[in-house]
């Protein structure tokens, strides 16, 4: 899977004043993602807003998505859920021909055992017409997908190809990396550890700071794949504020405040529960955008 290598980038999914998606903003996105060097696409990813998109609307992402890139990068589709069934039928009917792969969130809520999450996706897997990038991120779906269970996933499912770590826990990182299958990736999901991560072999991050900051996201992962760590560091530190401020009043609400100011997409609305940024952090980002060159 070398379309999974370097930089990726969780699409934001623009809306309109009014709550609708804007696709306009959506093809400008895309067209800064690669004219900035971004790999990789996700569309539909937790940063896509995917769990209040209906899925008519989903499935017009996709196409969009797949119509307008055309060819010219790789893409990932997320698609997954607390509803094993339900993701199932999903990952069943997808029209995965613009696609190299499938990005799945272990399940969220539920609280699953391990054994529950296993059997989760040996069910996608086995429906998956695309090989399948697991996503682990604990922060969000109340339970931690185990090393112990990642590399029995890999080791017992061909077409799963990968990890999708958010879980901050650089000893599970290692043991990951240890007990892998060869050929079986791990990438960042936190845009402040990718540098350490890739130090320790993850080949590179599917970025939520990337929507706003290409350049820089792929820069920092090709240096770091070039071994050169003392030249990724300050691409490193000079992110650091700016996606902590992404990340302060949730996820995507900071980097589409960020992509609005930047002329990349026309507002930053955001569908509830979630809410736009309050005007504190607004000031806040906006002196931090001026230190960014």
């Amino acid at each position: 899977m070398n379309e999974l290598q370097g930089a990726g980038v969780a699409l934001v999914t623009p809306f309109n004043a009014d709550g609708s998606i804007d696709f306009e903003s959506l093809g400008k996105l895309i067209d800064f993602q690669i004219d900035e060097g971004m790999n990789y696409l996700v569309s539909l990813g937790t940063t896509g807003e995917t769990a209040t998109l209906t899925a008519k609307e989903r499935e017009e992402v996709w196409a969009y998505t797949a119509k307008h890139v055309n060819g010219r990068v790789p893409l990932v589709a997320g698609i997954g859920g607390n509803n094993t069934a339900e993701t199932v039928k999903q990952v069943a009917d997808f029209n995965h021909s613009a696609y190299c792969a499938l990005l799945s969130v272990s399940p969220y809520y539920n609280k699953p055992t391990q054994e529950g999450i296993y059997q989760h996706y040996k069910a996608v897997a086995a429906a998956a017409k695309l090989p399948v990038i697991l996503y682990n991120v604990p922060g969000r779906t109340g339970s931690n997908m185990s090393p112990a269970t990642t590399v029995r996933l890999a080791n017992d499912f061909n077409n799963i190809v990968a990890t999708k770590e958010a879980s901050g826990n650089f000893a599970q990182f290692s043991q990951i990396l240890r007990d892998k299958p060869a050929n079986f990736l791990l990438i960042s999901g936190d845009d402040p550890v990718t540098l350490p991560m890739m130090a320790l072999g993850a080949v590179g991050i599917i970025s939520v700071v990337g929507n706003a900051y290409p350049a820089k996201v792929s820069k920092l992962t090709a240096l770091c794949t070039a071994g050169d760590y003392i030249a990724a560091r300050g691409l490193h530190e000079e992110l650091l504020s700016i996606t902590d401020h992404c990340f302060a009043e949730s996820n995507p609400c900071g980097v589409k405040y960020i992509l609005k100011k930047l002329g990349i997409i026309t507002s930053d609305t955001v569908r509830l529960p979630l809410v736009p940024i309050s005007s504190a952090l607004q000031e806040t980002i906006d002196k931090e955008i001026a230190g960014l060159t």
